[in-house]
């Protein structure tokens, strides 16, 4: 990142507490891999099919059904690791993981406890005002996801879809590093971020391809400060975990209402019980689940169906050499070598598409014109049009290069060229053919420039006495000018002989 400073993490003031109390946040991120078939079958994860048709032998946890490792799966793990700057462990292995729950027919999910695919790791996070945090990343290991139990069809009985049983998911678990709702927010956004630049995950959270369980813990002020000197656990407080957020804001309020409910009960000379929790957005609370479960309540051991994992550095290297530039270095690009300012950089690396499509307009011409209007006029209308993608603009980076350099020639007025890109977006079309057939291109000759102007001096000589008076006033007859014309007189022009006349 660029000029950024990290600060230590200040004491979090809960309003109404005794004292001052330190929040501390640690995230498991499970976010499903982009593949078209899942980790152990060739089943596939294609979303809203319907209910149980995406489902193979071993899914449904047939007798005799071994699974099959799905090598895409594995190098998107890998991919993920490299991003975040994470320790690629070329020896990894699968264990299974026992619990019994309907939406897992196996009766024990495959995942990775004592050997993961990817080791430590680390994103730095920004928080504004040019601050960031390091938060480490403990581990990234494969696991394979349950389906879907739904108690809402039936007043009597409760259905299971397997679609989603046996697709692929990377838990990305971070260290307690975070302080406060807002940058376990950031945290989130920036893991989404690089995981979509890297294709690794689609980061849609509406469809449940990226949820968070959020362990959240408090503890008086300086405990956190005795946790970094000796990494011991103790300080932090007793944590609970809230499960399945799959959504940034409630993920925020999640964290706030629990660390309330938590504080509450400590000055009240309560105790924190260890459990899983859920968040009640409708009553903005949280309530217990289950108590917490450790590795020995879910008795790993091994998978006995599957050979670890053995990577080649040379496969690892060639992965690493297909990167492709990630936010913090195209935002450090766009900052030192377009000279954009934070704001604009911030918003235009927000996502892949947007990074490419901005590049293509800026392509030969000056970058902060294009930023302006890609920002301004593409991101404005996309936006009135229901929050349209840019992927699917109907107006292109050439569309929009086309109308820069027209403005930039003085072919059309900046006016001008805002009613050419409501054209096109709306009903396509080349740009200079729009131009000529509309008549678009500005007036750049003297004589009917000066006739207008000499109509309107001769029609308003109050106003021509009171511009000679104060030439400040002059503005008025370059708008009017313009007015005349139709906005297609060339401004500059138009001030001039404005200035020349009024001397």
């Amino acid at each position: 990142m660029l000029d950024q400073t990290y600060e230590n993490p200040k004491p979090i003031v809960i309003s109404g507490a005794k004292y001052e109390w330190e929040l501390v946040i640690g995230l498991e991120v499970h976010a499903q891999i982009s593949s078209s078939a899942k980790l152990f079958s060739g089943a596939s994860t294609l979303f809203g099919s319907e209910p149980n048709t995406n489902v193979a032998f071993v899914d449904a946890g047939m007798p005799g059904m071994l699974p099959v490792i799905n090598d895409e799966c594995v190098a998107q793990a890998v991919r993920t690791g490299l991003g975040l700057k994470s320790i690629i462990n070329t020896y990894s292995a699968f264990d299974r993981k026992n619990y019994f729950y309907p939406d897992l027919p196996q009766g024990y999910q495959i995942s990775q406890l004592y050997h993961p695919i990817v080791g430590e790791g680390q994103v730095l996070v920004n928080l504004g005002n040019n601050i960031a945090r390091l938060v480490r990343i403990e581990r990234i290991h494969l696991e394979q996801d349950a389906g879907k139990s739904i108690h809402d069809l039936d007043p009597e009985m409760s259905f299971v879809d397997l679609n989603r049983t046996g697709v692929a998911l990377m838990e990305i678990v971070s260290r307690p590093d975070m302080r406060g709702p807002e940058e376990a927010a950031a945290f989130v956004t920036k893991l989404r971020q690089i995981m979509r630049y890297l294709g690794t995950c689609d980061g849609n959270m509406q469809n449940g391809n990226l949820r968070a369980d959020v362990n959240i813990s408090v503890c008086r002020s300086g405990a956190y400060e005795k946790y970094q000197e000796t990494q011991d656990f103790k300080y932090l407080g007793t944590r609970c975990e809230i499960k399945n957020m799959n959504s940034i804001r409630f993920i925020q309020q999640a964290i706030d209402v629990e660390a309330r409910r938590q504080i509450t009960i400590l000055e009240t000379g309560g105790t924190i019980n260890q459990e899983t929790r859920l968040y009640d957005s409708e009553k903005i609370e949280t309530r217990p689940m289950r108590s917490k479960e450790e590795a020995h309540d879910y008795r790993y051991f091994p998978c006995p169906d599957l050979l670890p994992l053995t990577l080649q550095q040379d496969w690892i290297n060639k992965i690493a050499d297909s990167l492709p530039e990630l936010p913090d270095a195209k935002r450090k690009r766009f900052l030192i070598d377009y000279k954009l300012s934070e704001y604009d950089a911030d918003v235009l690396t927000v996502d892949i598409d947007t990074a490419a499509y901005f590049e293509n307009v800026a392509e030969g011409r000056d970058k902060k014109i294009s930023a302006n209007w890609v920002i301004n006029e593409l991101f404005g209308r996309l936006k009135r049009d229901n929050d349209r993608q840019i992927s699917t603009s109907p107006i292109s980076p050439g569309h929009i290069g086309e109308i820069i350099d027209l403005i930039t020639a003085g072919e059309i007025s900046g006016k001008i060229g805002k009613e050419l890109f409501e054209i096109i977006y709306t009903e396509g079309g080349e740009t200079s053919k729009i131009v000529n057939e509309r008549g678009m291109r500005q007036v750049s000759e003297t004589g009917p420039i000066e006739d207008a102007l000499n109509k309107i001096m001769q029609e308003n000589p109050d106003q021509v006495f009171k511009a000679k008076q104060n030439p400040k006033l002059s503005g008025w007859f370059v708008g009017q000018v313009m007015k005349e014309t139709n906005g297609k007189a060339n401004p500059k022009l138009v001030n001039d002989l404005v200035q020349r006349k009024l001397i």
